[in-house]
């Protein structure tokens, strides 16, 4: 099914005033079927309203506290490596994010030892390979 109108005359499918549905759906007569249904819907209670949302002047963003770059920092005694797991300070178990569960890792990666050995004893592999190799060898 296609969103073009069947009648390339009958206007522009984008946003505006001049638009036109593409998809092929019309209300339909509000006096019976998805009409009459949506206004029995709108009756049993009161819809929700927006509230009026007025963006933030530009005087009131200029005006902002905003903190320069080279300012002093606002908490000495929090090292800049909290968060990460080196480093003082806690890891990332203060994140408190689940940790990923890697013994499916270990075990698919010790089914390519093999390979990964074939590879690393090919005369024309790169040094920087071979040192990959040994050091997912020694994490495992």
């Amino acid at each position: 099914m296609t969103t073009a109108p069947m009648n390339p005359l009958a206007g522009p499918s984008g946003p505006g005033k001049f638009s036109t549905r593409t998809d092929k759906l019309d209300m339909g007569s509000t006096s019976y079927g998805e009409g009459q249904e949506t206004a029995a819907i709108k009756s049993g209670a009161t819809l929700a309203t927006t509230p009026d949302v007025k963006g933030t002047p530009a005087s009131a963003v200029r005006q902002a506290a905003l903190t320069p770059l080279y300012a002093p920092t606002e908490r000495p005694d929090v090292p800049v490596t909290e968060g990460i797991d080196m480093g003082p300070g806690a890891g990332s178990e203060a994140l408190a994010m689940r940790k990923e569960d890697d013994t499916n890792f270990r075990a698919a990666i010790a089914d390519y030892k093999p390979v990964l050995n074939f590879i690393a004893d090919q005369p024309n592999t790169s040094p920087e390979t071979r040192a990959a190799i040994r050091q997912l060898w020694d994490n495992l």
